[in-house]
């Protein structure tokens, strides 16, 4: 088998072979991604995450392929068939499509016609038809010696000998790729309403008379066919041209207009190409188009999910939570600013004057900041009543200038019902916990969306057609990549947050909280080795990005890995500074030293790499700083918009919300979201969930709930 992967990956990926093989040599040695790309620099070469990704990904795409390979020539030698040149046609083969091409022909089958006429001895009059011979002889004469009883008449012998040449036809790979590759660049996919079929909402109504380029379809339309067929409300077909498959199939098999078998061989490509071959190959340009339309989706989603896990918390208020509704009411938590819960209530949404009051009376008891409205039903009524209350509250200059938000519930409901919000509140009832969940993605959206299954919290596109293996496989690793990007306080964090470290996973993230509960908070990062089944390997993975703030060592509230401490103290004495230096005059100083060295040089000195010294500065100038900190925070509002406010030609402030194929969905302040098409967004611009823009009001649909809106410059 071809085991020379880094060569491959590196061509692939436009890296040196070096680089490959050193991710591949730290990835066969247990170290995670994180800290691969965060701690490793040096030894990769400053490979990022998504390179890194990108390697592990392509590396599990040629083992697969080679075990694959090996199971193939495995069978096809048992058979008896295997070739030097099919051996090397095997080893030669770098897609799995075309080796299952090759493959094809010796792949055991269920019974089939062809199976049933080569039993019937059949195999050779197969093989003459093949050949087209040129002779004087009548079919009549060519087939006589093949008569018995099991074939009593001429016609029986040239049917199961058709038989065997259409399915040698259909099985030919050569026949298979250039029918496949015609298919995918000359055919057009057909869509047509089922008539019997119900779509009440006219949800596939685009659909029902649809007739497109295959290699011109979008993701979103290719996953909304497919989910129209699987609700029976759409017949899709890609059917392949006669000219195409014909011009295929003459490539390798061509009729010979002087042999008296001309005619029977075209009867046999004609059958091969309608019930083996062109069924096979729709399924093949289904089945590639799903795939590349999955993947993207996979990647908008996975896109979506970063930036709404990094949007920066608001940290310091004191939130009341709502989680809106009408029959059971509205649940009100307030939560201080280390979000611990200190006061829970119900109001229903008819009866405006109490509500007004026992939501001013919890605003000033507790000096609540901030009010987060979740945005389910009822969340446009609730709106008013907190628009009204912060305008009321303003007007009477009384308590805490307090602002309000709409917030994305999606999760809320699974997040109260889980195990783990019944132990994080056990003596909550589970609707209020919804309420508590949505005050806590205000104040840390990261530490509480983490809790949730992230195909929950709603920014992607059928996510719930797509492969779910390679979407959670996706999407795990974005929570990982943002984790530790951000960093976790080790003696604050949940079991949720802490099973994302690098090098932790569920049962050590048990233990550690476990352990801080009953010993009390870590001083150190060099405790955390006290953990129970907490060994040197995991230590290593996790220290870098586990924090201990106001611990004994300063340091260890940074992104500085403990094996880097000596460099770090060097440094900061070269500065004339040590670890004790008031963080301010720290920064300072060393910004001013910095200008002043040469990089490569000193990091020849300290034995480290420049990228690793560069990051050690970069962390002692800014030690323990949030990266979130450095996004636009979320737009705070005190008073509210319906869409009869709107006017065409208004322009308001937005947020992003969702991002998808054909543009993006922004959040202005009314209970529907506005879309930006992808045609208004300027070229080359990328959008990413939490962005803050300016937009214009281009069309309001009031009837439909459906808001146009345009880019401002």
């Amino acid at each position: 088998m071809n085991t020379n992967y880094a060569q491959k990956i590196a061509t692939e990926l436009n890296l040196t072979p070096r680089q490959v093989a050193a991710a591949i040599d730290l990835f066969n040695e247990g170290n995670t991604m994180p800290f691969i790309a965060r701690y490793r620099k040096e030894v990769t070469e400053q490979l990022d995450e998504e390179q890194l990704r990108q390697i592990q990904t392509l590396l599990e795409k040629w083992t697969t392929l080679d075990a694959r390979r090996e199971t193939i020539i495995t069978s096809v030698d048992s058979q008896g068939l295997m070739t030097p040149e099919l051996q090397q046609q095997f080893l030669a083969a770098e897609t799995m499509t075309e080796l299952e091409d090759l493959y094809q022909p010796y792949k055991p089958k269920r019974r089939t016609r062809a199976s049933v006429a080569r039993e019937k001895g059949l195999a050779d009059l197969a093989d003459i038809l093949l050949k087209q011979p040129l002779t004087d002889k009548s079919f009549e004469e060519l087939a006589a010696n093949f008569i018995s009883e099991e074939v009593p008449t001429i016609e029986e012998a040239f049917a199961g000998a058709r038989d065997i040449v259409a399915e040698t036809i259909s099985d030919h790979p050569q026949v298979r790729r250039a029918t496949r590759e015609r298919a995918m660049k000359w055919s057009n996919l057909a869509c047509a309403k089922i008539k019997k079929a119900e779509d009440p909402k006219g949800v596939y109504e685009t659909y029902y008379e649809f007739d497109f380029r295959v290699n011109r379809l979008r993701p979103h339309q290719i996953l909304a066919l497919n989910r129209g067929e699987t609700e029976k409300v759409l017949r899709v077909k890609v059917p392949v041209s006669e000219q195409d498959w014909q011009r295929a199939v003459t490539d390798v098999f061509r009729p010979e207009p002087r042999s008296p078998l001309a005619e029977q061989l075209e009867i046999a490509m004609e059958d091969g190409a309608n019930r083996l071959l062109l069924p096979a190959i729709e399924r093949d340009v289904r089945r590639t188009l799903t795939e590349k339309a999955e993947n993207h989706a996979i990647r908008v989603f996975a896109d979506n999910l970063r930036n709404l896990l990094t949007q920066p918390p608001l940290v310091g208020h004191t939130v009341l939570g709502i989680d809106p509704g009408f029959r059971t009411g509205c649940k009100v938590t307030v939560l201080d600013p280390t979000g611990k819960l200190v006061d829970t209530g119900t109001f229903y949404l008819h009866q405006k004057t109490k509500v007004l009051a026992m939501l001013a009376e919890m605003v000033n008891r507790h000096g609540v900041t901030l009010v987060a409205v979740g945005n389910g039903t009822g969340s446009r009524e609730a709106e008013q009543l907190v628009a009204e209350l912060t305008t009321e509250l303003k007007d009477r200059r009384k308590g805490p200038n307090t602002k309000y938000l709409m917030v994305n519930e999606a999760g809320a409901s699974v997040y109260s019902a889980s195990k783990l919000a019944r132990a994080e509140l056990p003596n909550l009832d589970v609707s209020m916990r919804g309420a508590v969940s949505i005050a806590r993605r205000v104040q840390d959206p990261l530490a509480e969306l983490v809790k949730i299954d992230p195909k929950s919290i709603g920014v992607g596109m059928y996510q719930h057609d797509v492969n779910q293996k390679a979407l959670n496989s996706t999407l795990d690793g974005v929570v990982e990549s943002v984790v530790n990007h951000v960093g976790v306080d080790v003696n604050t964090a949940s079991p949720a947050l802490l099973t994302h470290v690098a090098g932790i996973g569920p049962k050590l993230a048990e233990r550690i909280v476990t352990h801080r509960d009953k010993h009390g908070p870590f001083k150190t990062r060099t405790a955390i080795k006290k953990v129970s089944g907490l060994g040197p390997k995991a230590f290593e993975q996790s220290a870098g990005f586990l924090r201990i703030q106001k611990g004994s060592n300063p340091l260890d509230a940074s992104a500085i890995h403990p094996e880097s401490y000596s460099v770090a103290k060097t440094v900061l004495k070269l500065a004339g500074l040590t670890v004790k230096t008031p963080l301010e005059k720290q920064a300072k100083v060393l910004k001013k030293w910095q200008a002043e060295q040469s990089l490569d040089k000193l990091a020849q000195e300290l034995n480290t790499g420049l990228p690793t010294l560069t990051d050690i500065i970069n962390q002692l100038m800014r030690p323990g700083r949030d990266p979130r900190e450095d996004l636009p925070p979320p737009i705070l509002r005190s008073d509210v918009l319906s869409m009869e406010d709107l006017l065409v030609g208004m322009t308001l402030n937005g947020t992003v919300r969702n991002v998808v194929d054909f543009g993006a969905f922004i959040d202005i302040g009314v209970k529907q979201d506005g879309l930006l098409h992808r045609s208004k967004i300027p070229f080359g611009t990328v959008l990413g969930v939490g962005d803050v823009l300016e937009v214009e009001i281009l069309n309001i649909e009031v009837e439909r709930g459906r808001i146009s809106l345009g880019w401002v410059k």
